[in-house]
Parts: C-alpha cells; structure tokens; sequence
C-alpha cells in the first residue's frame, strides 16, 4: 500500500465526484424549484419555502447529514453512498435556493408585466423570459456553492463511504504518516476545487448578461 501511497488516495477521487455529480444537480433541481416559489409563491408559500431554507442554513452540515442519513436509510432500502449523496443534496438545496431566489429578483420586474400584456401565462414568463437570465445571473454564487459542495463531499466519510478522506485515513493508520496521508488528500481536493471553479468561471464569461457586466 505504502507503494502506491499517492494513487490509493486519488483512486478515491471516483468517489467524490460520483457524490458531488449527485448531491450537486439533486439540490439545484430542489433549490430551483423551491426558489421560483420563495418569489412567485404567495406569503404563506414563500414563508414555508423561508423556514426550510433557513433551518437547513442554520444547522451544521454533519449534523444534518445523519439526520437526512438515518431519515432516507430508513425510508428506503439504498447504500450509503446513494443515501449520503442525497442527503448532501438536500443539504446544498437550501443554499442554492437563496442563490437562484436572489437571481430571479435581480431580473427586472418589469420584464414579467410585458410578457403578461402580451398574453404570456405567468408560467411561461418564468419559463422562457426570466429563468434564462437568472440562471445566467446566478453562475458565480452557484461556483462557489459547487466548491462547498466538493468539499463537503468528504463528510461522506463518517458513513462509511470510501472516498478520499476515508483511504487516507485508512494510510495514516497503517503506515503512520498522516502528514503525507492528510497532505496528499489535501492536494487532491486542492486541484478538484481549482479545475472546478476555473471552468465555471469560463462558463460564467461565455454566456454573462450585455447588461450585467
């Protein structure tokens, strides 16, 4: 093992991004969703949409982990991979929400008035006029919430799922050099996040807004 000490550790980067790859989009479509509400919902909506958004914000990730964990686990019969993903999800979902609520605000009220005067459903003004700019808009919060989300992918490891922070800590306890074992995941983690946000940050110079510079 102590051989191979480097790749052990980054064959577990499979792993952590097969979890950001799930937990990533499963809270975008959530927070999405519950964003378009949190504006165009109505006050009783909005406020429930409001609680959810700011118990999941306000309870530390791990906390809430196993809690969602133990909740999905016992719902239905799936790995801890799949549970913790969702879970995480879950989680990034309440973050998310705030970031698209905010984008969608950003867009000019003004713009939803002329799509109804001329006879577009309230539906399709959200669907065609003012989603297409918000998710636009939404880009560079949306980077730094996916960088969270790849780093939170290693609380994963208190459930058992072997991904990175797991095998190294499984080579810190059998050659004794946590150190190199810690440093090297550390590095890992390092360029994931880079690689990440640098090709966000190309998609967010590729498609910004004319009127947002």
């Amino acid at each position: 093992m102590s051989q191979n000490f480097f790749f052990y550790i980054l064959l577990g980067t499979v792993t952590t991004i097969a979890v950001t790859l799930v937990a990533l989009p499963f809270g975008m479509l959530v927070g999405l969703s519950l964003a378009i509400l949190r504006v165009y919902g109505g006050k009783f909506v909005s406020g429930l949409v409001g609680v959810y958004s700011t118990v999941l914000r306000g309870v530390p990730p791990i906390v809430l982990l196993f809690l969602l964990y133990f909740i999905i686990a016992g719902a239905i019969n799936i790995s801890a991979f799949w549970a913790g993903s969702i879970a995480l999800g879950v989680i990034s979902s309440g973050y998310q929400l705030e970031i698209f609520r905010g984008a969608i605000q950003s867009v000019s009220g003004g713009q939803m008035m002329a799509a109804r005067a001329i006879g577009m459903s309230r539906l399709r003004a959200i669907r065609y006029i003012v989603l297409p700019q918000a998710l636009r808009l939404a880009i560079p919060g949306w980077s730094n919430e996916a960088s969270i989300v790849l780093k939170d992918s290693s609380l994963v490891y208190a459930l058992g799922v072997t991904e990175i922070l797991r095998r190294a800590q499984q080579l810190s306890a059998s050659t004794q050099q946590p150190f190199l074992a810690f440093g090297s995941a550390a590095l890992i983690y390092f360029v994931l996040v880079f690689t990440t946000n640098r090709l966000l940050d190309l998609v967010e110079r590729r498609t910004r807004l004319p009127s947002h510079p």
